[in-house]
């Protein structure tokens, strides 16, 4: 079965909010046949403040059976809380870039 796996990653703050980031690692993701939440396909709503953006984004998250966290991730407040989220929840952990498999999440 392949998991579902939500990336995470810095966003406030960035140049296009890091969008391009994310969308590349979709990208990548994607073809090695894998099932993800990417939290910048919603781009910026009108309205939404930070914790709405939170909100939005923990409900995608426990979609989801592992985490991917990309480049940076301890440097966001969002990735970090959303870390502590799918790991209390007993979610697989791990660097987006050590997923190098066909849809498979590494042990």
């Amino acid at each position: 079965m392949t998991q579902r796996i939500y990336l995470a990653g810095p966003m406030t703050g960035l140049p296009e909010h890091n969008f391009p980031a994310f969308h590349a690692e979709a990208a990548r993701l994607r073809s090695l046949g894998y099932q993800f939440e990417n939290p910048a396909e919603h781009g910026e709503i009108p309205g939404f403040e930070w914790a709405d953006y939170l909100r939005l984004d923990l409900q995608k998250l426990l979609t989801c059976q592992a985490i991917a966290l990309l480049p940076g991730w301890m440097d966001s407040k969002g990735a970090r809380l959303e870390f502590t989220v799918a790991t209390n929840l007993g979610m697989r952990a791990l660097h987006a870039e050590h997923i190098t498999g066909p849809a498979e999440i590494p042990t």
